[in-house]
């Protein structure tokens, strides 16, 4: 086990002039399982496959405890790698999959059967050790390739999207499957993954990418929060938060009847005021808008709405939900606003 360190570490694909992972720092914790969650093109598998040693690094540098592996080969990194696409020898029964790395380092017979039984209790495969990936079901093929990284006892492991292939109900079960796995190893895990569900579930921290660029890396919890800025704010939490702009007077805005407090030296004259949609309740007063879709989720819905300042989204509890076409007053609850600055995009200080 190894702690993991970007340093500055950038990527640039040759003919582009823009880095697709963008001067990164971040430092990984022994142990810990850190989840690079963002949206398609952010930079979060090349960052992944830098720390492989499937993509250069072009500026900066990459240590796993204090060893640079920078200019290392993949083999020297003592990394493994679960991918997306399971990436199993048809041929080879599930056993042989399994067992396949310490094949190619030569570890003995005896003991490659012993471990391959130890890794195949661990994940509920025993009963399947002769059969072929071709006559399993998806969940149990992801798990044949867990089993393979699992058997190295590499320093660390490093997941690219591994549910990404299974249904919705299958993807929930592994989640949770994943991160038991991972807590009774205690192996560094980092895993990337576009679903911030999954990332919100599994991560002990959850590091957010935008256009190659970090954004901000913090417990789940605190993201949600504290979003550090817009992108932030916009992206983690479904439905995403409303984001309003709105005029600054003398140091404070007004919206829906609500006056919140501008840090005095933000010089700000305009604010982007954030409100989860359980900020926004129904109300005699506050910002008018029309109903144009109700979600139910069970005992809350979200109602979607359209307003002068934009589209927004509330929670609210399903027994007063409004109709489609209805107009409605939402009103923010003050304590629970997110202030940002318009032209930086970042949280101003509260």
């Amino acid at each position: 086990m190894a702690s993991v360190r970007y340093d500055r570490a950038t990527r640039i694909y040759p003919g582009s002039e823009t880095a697709a992972v963008d001067q990164l720092e971040l430092e990984i914790q022994d142990g810990e399982f850190l989840v690079l969650v963002g949206p398609s093109g952010s930079g979060k598998t090349t960052a992944l496959r830098m720390l492989a040693g499937l993509e250069e690094v072009d500026a900066g540098a990459i240590y796993i405890g204090d060893r640079e592996i920078t200019d290392l080969p993949p083999k020297r990194r003592d990394v493994a790698m679960v991918f997306q696409n399971y990436a199993l020898y048809p041929y080879l029964t599930v056993a042989a999959n399994i067992a396949f790395p310490l094949r190619i380092a030569h570890v003995p017979k005896a003991e490659r059967e012993r471990r391959t039984l130890e890794v195949a209790q661990l994940l509920g495969l025993e009963d399947y050790l002769e059969r072929k990936p071709g006559q399993l079901s998806g969940g149990q093929r992801q798990r044949v390739a867990m089993g393979r990284a699992i058997i190295r006892q590499p320093s660390v492991f490093l997941m690219d999207e591994p549910l990404s292939n299974l249904d919705a109900k299958l993807r929930v079960q592994m989640r949770a499957e994943i991160a038991a796995l991972q807590a009774r190893l205690g192996t560094t895990t980092v895993y990337v993954t576009h679903d911030q569900s999954e990332a919100m579930t599994l991560g002990d921290r959850v590091a957010v990418l935008h256009d190659g660029r970090l954004q901000q890396c913090d417990t789940p919890r605190e993201l949600y929060a504290r979003p550090a800025n817009v992108f932030v704010a916009g992206f983690i939490g479904s439905p995403a938060m409303n984001l309003c702009y709105v005029p600054c007077d003398n140091g404070s805005v007004l919206l829906g009847g609500v006056s919140f407090s501008v840090p005095r030296d933000s010089g700000c004259a305009d604010v982007v005021v954030g409100l989860r949609p359980e900020s926004l309740e129904l109300a005699g007063d506050g910002i008018a808008a029309e109903v144009e879709v109700v979600e139910e989720i069970g005992a809350d819905s979200y109602v979607f709405a359209a307003a002068d300042i934009g589209k927004l989204v509330a929670r609210v509890d399903t027994r007063v939900a409004p109709e489609r076409g209805e107009r409605i007053a939402l009103r923010p609850r003050p304590d629970e606003a997110h202030l940002f600055d318009p032209s930086s995009g970042l949280r101003l200080a509260s």
